[in-house]
């Protein structure tokens, strides 16, 4: 009777041993390439370690169970997991009892416009980027750039309303009047694709309340660019054809604010274009020393000396282009559109 005891009381040493030395100490993969296991809210202890096992993350369901209720102040959280490594069930529980499930950062930089937005959903895996534009194009100017996680499934529309969302929570901290929401976005936008300095968002603010205000055209670069694109024309610079584009959005060729935003600002262009610096200012264009800085002025001679210093330090910078390219006399764009 007593070896009896003793082989029963061994086999349970060694189950036990076998049992802690598969569940803590030896890592398990199961699987090939990386697998993605998605648990439902309320789903089993039991039901989870099946999941588990089936996908080839843990070798044996009983394993995760074991794991469980030998740490019971842990307790697995719903969500998808990915698993690409070889891990022990207790480290699979420990990542699923911190939550740590499987997302996508998206991040969409502050002057992104829709078409650059769709170009990032479709490279983050979670749509077309014709599948966005046809959710996102309404929505330009209010899609808050900022860094989102989303799921793996998630699909464009909810990642349209997650950043809309944002900049409805952004907006109403700037607690700025409802009436004057749009026309706001518009100006912003035009101050995000143009500021490359913080300290000048403000200023330029003014030069194009002041230019509004005496019904001169903005002629605003970014705007020519984005009429490009929605024709299905932008060649990546500003041409001459372009800056004679008729498209309702060439501040070139029609007077006031575009009939809608040509970027998604951020807090600060927001902030620019609700408080526009007090200023004399007409005009401004590009430094020729490539710094992101510009040259303001009251009068067009002296807009006109400053716009031909730019081009002089193109030249001398051998960033020349060619004849066939945009050569207007009014606002410069930032550097990324060296047409000047």
């Amino acid at each position: 009777m007593r070896l009896v005891l003793s082989l029963i009381v061994l086999g349970l040493f060694a189950a036990a041993g076998a049992g802690y030395y598969f569940a803590w100490v030896e890592p398990y993969r199961g699987f090939q390439q990386p697998v993605f296991v998605e648990i439902p809210r309320g789903t089993s202890t039991m039901r989870i370690g099946e999941m588990l096992a089936e996908a080839g993350v843990v070798r044996h369901q009983v394993l995760f169970a074991l794991v469980r209720a030998l740490r019971p102040k842990g307790k697995p959280q719903a969500g998808e997991y990915e698993f690409s490594t070889a891990a022990t069930p207790n480290e699979v529980f420990g990542r699923m009892a911190r939550g740590d499930i499987y997302q996508i950062e998206v991040r969409v930089p502050e002057g992104s416009n829709v078409f650059d937005v769709a170009r990032i959903v479709q490279q983050a895996g979670l749509g077309t980027e014709e599948e966005f534009l046809k959710v996102a194009l309404p929505q330009e100017g209010f899609l808050f750039p900022s860094t989102y996680r989303f799921k793996r499934k998630t699909g464009v529309e909810a990642v349209c309303r997650a950043m809309r969302v944002q900049f409805d929570k952004v907006w109403s901290e700037l607690k700025a009047p409802a009436d004057a929401k749009r026309e706001t976005v518009i100006l912003a936008s035009l101050v995000e694709t143009e500021a490359v300095l913080p300290e000048e968002r403000a200023k330029i603010a003014g030069v194009y309340r002041n230019r509004l205000e005496k019904g001169v055209r903005l002629e605003c670069d970014p705007t020519v660019a984005y009429a490009a694109m929605l024709d299905g024309q932008w060649r990546g610079t500003i041409y001459k054809s372009d800056l004679a584009n008729r498209n309702s959005y060439n501040t070139y060729q029609h007077a006031g604010l575009p009939p809608g935003p040509v970027a998604n600002p951020g807090l600060a262009s927001l902030k620019a274009a609700l408080h526009p610096e007090a200023t004399d200012d007409m005009y401004f264009v590009a430094k020729a020393d490539r710094s992101g800085g510009h040259v303001f002025n009251k009068d067009l001679t002296g807009h006109q000396k400053a716009v031909a210093a730019y081009r002089h330090g193109e030249q001398r910078s051998g960033r020349t282009q060619s004849e066939e390219k945009g050569e207007g006399a009014g606002v410069a764009a930032k550097p990324k559109h060296p047409k000047r």
